[in-house]
């Protein structure tokens, strides 16, 4: 294939970046339209959270047979929702293997996350993430767990039983430099085990929109402020929409110094793959920004972008494809440290363990939605059956 005749998405991947998809319904799988996002769009792979599912489920008549048959089987309510997610991400799985076994395990993954009012307990996250693991049988599974404090012990565990993670909800540089040598620490004690490291795979979920949407919101609200000089509103201005790009960028300059580490180098020895970064959130929430800023400033070499269908489509269309994850660092730190200058005076840190709290609670929401309609669903159902 010349390079003229590849699409924007495959252009991307030429780079060394992949592109997955944040969506996932039984529709797309059963209508074929996910093996056409493959052939058509160079789709690498798919990543789920309960409010994918939720969208999914809720209103779809596509489930109800499925779940008549969870009702006459005398399954309780969570044995019937798991009964729903667990075929949808295994027809995936088999929808992605081919790209999983042509990319050498690279790509083709199908991300499933353990029920997020798991995200503070550390001994249930290990049990529910093994549980699904085991349950969905496929080498292409990646099972999704919190960064969160009480998450990491729970992936360094799931690295160590040679069980593929994708880590999400990281937002600070630190969470993912915790992250990564969590995953390290995880294949250290896989090999030692006799595992085959170069089986295990994993990717560190970087998130971006809502660190923009936080950080906007305080500059606007520092805006109004009254008597603010020329030079002060400029520089407030010139902050909006900056933020979670040059954050993302510092975080890949961490992940490059990680790799030149002793004990990253021994693992590589070994086969181990990168723990490659992975840009989430990336759909634009604020109409005034490109809607495609998320992809078009982070290309970058082994790393994964996720895309909800909206932007695949709007990149597919006019992304502005050039490798510009490392471009323009100085810039980046200096944008990041001016939150701390005296005139903005916004703290990072502490708008990154709300945005953390928050992310939880916006997955926490939606399971708890899915699950009171799904009961709602079995009710109706078992009433129509009696």
């Amino acid at each position: 294939m010349t390079t003229a005749t590849l699409n924007h998405i495959q252009e991307i991947a030429q780079l060394g970046q992949s592109i997955w998809m944040d969506n996932l319904t039984r529709n797309l799988v059963q209508s074929g339209e996910l093996q056409q996002m493959i052939e058509t769009r160079g789709l690498l792979g798919v990543t789920s959270n309960p409010a994918i599912f939720e969208k999914a489920i809720v209103g779809n008549e596509i489930y109800d047979a499925d779940i008549e048959a969870g009702i006459k089987a005398g399954k309780s309510l969570i044995d019937i929702y798991e009964s729903l997610i667990f075929e949808d991400i295994t027809g995936a799985c088999d929808v992605f293997m081919p790209v999983y076994e042509k990319s050498n395990g690279l790509d083709g993954y199908i991300s499933i996350e353990v029920p997020p009012t798991l995200a503070r307990n550390t001994e249930d996250t290990i049990r529910e993430s093994r549980r699904y693991y085991n349950a969905i049988n496929h080498a292409n599974v990646m099972i999704k767990i919190p960064g969160t404090p009480e998450g990491l012990p729970a992936v360094k565990q799931m690295i160590s039983e040679g069980i593929n993670v994708n880590v999400t909800l990281l937002f600070s540089v630190q969470s993912y430099i915790d992250t990564a040598w969590a995953y390290i620490e995880g294949l250290e004690a896989f090999a030692a085990s006799g595992g085959d490291v170069s089986k295990v795979s994993s990717v560190a979920s970087f998130f971006l929109s809502r660190i923009d949407i936080a950080i906007d919101g305080q500059l606007k609200a520092l805006l109004e402020t009254e008597g603010l000089s020329e030079s002060t509103r400029s520089k407030l201005e010139g902050l909006k929409g900056q933020i979670a790009i040059a954050n993302a960028k510092r975080a890949y300059q961490e992940y490059k110094k990680i790799l030149q580490s002793d004990r990253w180098q021994a693992l590589a020895a070994k086969g181990a793959q990168p723990q490659r970064l992975l840009w989430a959130s990336t759909g634009t929430k604020d109409p005034n920004y490109s809607d495609v800023m998320y992809v078009d400033e982070l290309v970058g070499n082994e790393t994964v972008n996720t895309l909800p269908p909206k932007t695949i489509e709007a990149c597919f269309d006019h992304c502005d494809v050039a490798p510009r994850i490392e471009s323009n660092i100085d810039e980046a730190n200096k944008l990041v440290e001016s939150l701390g200058d005296d005139d903005v005076n916004i703290d990072l840190d502490r708008v990154m363990e709300e945005l953390l709290a928050d992310g939880i609670a916006k997955f926490v929401k939606p399971f708890e939605t899915l699950m009171a309609a799904l009961q709602a669903k079995v009710d109706k159902l078992s009433a129509v059956a009696s």
